[in-house]
């Protein structure tokens, strides 16, 4: 099975595939491996698009039941395989913002408020993930842009709306792939 979970940043992409696919024994691939260098300061160089596109597809070509969690839908055609579900995580902006800010002090310290690029990094992290929901035109990845793209799709899409615990999004995402296998 090929599973696709995206949302806003903060919206528990990551906590759900990983826990989904630890539940299912599924490999769980995180878009931010691809997107992203390693550096220093993590999440600040963007990897080549050809490379990361190479990359991500021979690895989700190699896999045969897998996770793929974040956002990726404008990264360029022919990338991915058909999906047998897609899961779409939304919850209200204040939580999503609050669950961010704690993230992110618990990522890097202190410096986010100490350090002056370090807190103009944060400060520009925290107002692109509000453009989400806002849509001032900061962010092209927004809440409107993902919901074009569903309506677009033609593959399986669940829609889990709210702040729901860990355990409600597995049973919901569970209870869709026994749907789907039948």
């Amino acid at each position: 099975m090929k599973i696709h979970i995206f949302g806003a940043s903060g919206s528990g992409v990551t906590t759900t595939g990983n826990a989904l696919a630890e539940k299912l024994n599924y490999q769980y691939l995180d878009s931010d491996a691809y997107f992203w260098e390693s550096s220093a300061v993590p999440f600040t160089v963007k990897r080549n698009p050809e490379k990361r596109n190479s990359k991500v597809k021979s690895d989700l070509e190699s896999i045969e039941n897998w996770i793929l969690g974040g956002s990726v839908f404008q990264w360029g055609e022919n990338i991915f395989p058909d999906f047998d579900l897609v899961v779409f995580l939304w919850i209200p902006q204040q939580i999503r913002i609050e669950r961010l800010k704690k993230r992110e002090f618990e990522r890097y310290g202190n410096v986010i408020y100490t350090e002056p690029d370090r807190i103009k990094q944060y400060e520009d992290f925290i107002e692109w993930a509000t453009d989400y929901d806002d849509h001032t035109g900061i962010a092209n990845r927004n809440f409107n842009a993902h919901v074009s793209w569903l309506n677009a799709i033609k593959f399986p899409v669940l829609k889990i709306s709210g702040d729901l615990t860990l355990q409600q999004r597995i049973d919901l995402i569970l209870e869709e792939i026994e749907i789907i296998k039948q």
